[in-house]
């Protein structure tokens, strides 16, 4: 759903792991809500694929959903958004009080303020509740008429040139309002580039 902003208006997107948090929600989301055994069976098996995903010679985003796919397919929505919930209130000790606090100052300028991650949507949501933030842009479950999860993205991976598509998505009229943008990360670049003031922490 697009928000367009009124002339000179202000947003500022902010990446979460590694930005907001200290730590990478997606691998903790996994430990809270599988144990150590299960996700380190499941990096064993899937070893091939994701060594391959991190040298760049095959896509990352795929790698993931393979790796999430395995955890969590036939899971249903509501048991996905209550461990969103319960996690978020976990993430909390994780957070990066240098970028929260430039968060806050975005906040009490009455800035518009999103968050652009590449986890998903299910924990991200909470997290970012927890912050006051209402605008989230994250990679999507697709779950099937049941409810139940299919075990495939329903968006694209939101990484790269995709954070940028996907907040010019939320936030058309890119010529009506100055963007300030926070990241840490290869996966930030394309949205650092497109940013007015930018910060990589």
């Amino acid at each position: 759903m697009a928000h367009p902003l009124r002339p000179d208006s202000v947003l500022a997107a902010f990446d979460l792991d590694g930005t907001l948090t200290r730590r990478d929600t997606l691998l903790h989301f996994l430990l809270f809500t599988r144990g150590w055994w299960r996700v380190g069976l499941s990096l064993l098996m899937l070893s091939p694929l994701l060594v391959l995903a991190l040298l760049g010679v095959c896509n990352g985003g795929r790698a993931k959903e393979r790796l999430l796919r395995w955890h969590f397919r036939g899971t249903t929505r509501v048991q996905m958004q209550a461990w969103g919930e319960a996690f978020a209130a976990v993430a909390m000790r994780w957070l990066n009080e240098p970028v929260v606090e430039l968060l806050r100052r975005h906040q009490r300028e009455g800035h518009t303020v999103c968050v652009v991650s590449a986890s998903i949507d299910d924990w991200v949501r909470p997290i970012c509740a927890q912050l006051g933030i209402v605008h989230v842009i994250a990679t999507q479950f697709d779950y099937d008429a049941n409810g139940r999860l299919t075990g495939c993205f329903a968006t694209p991976n939101c990484s790269g040139k995709e954070k940028v598509r996907r907040l010019l998505d939320e936030f058309p009229n890119r010529s009506d309002y100055k963007l300030y943008a926070y990241g840490n990360s290869h996966g930030d670049d394309a949205l650092l580039e497109e940013a007015d003031e930018k910060l990589k922490v």
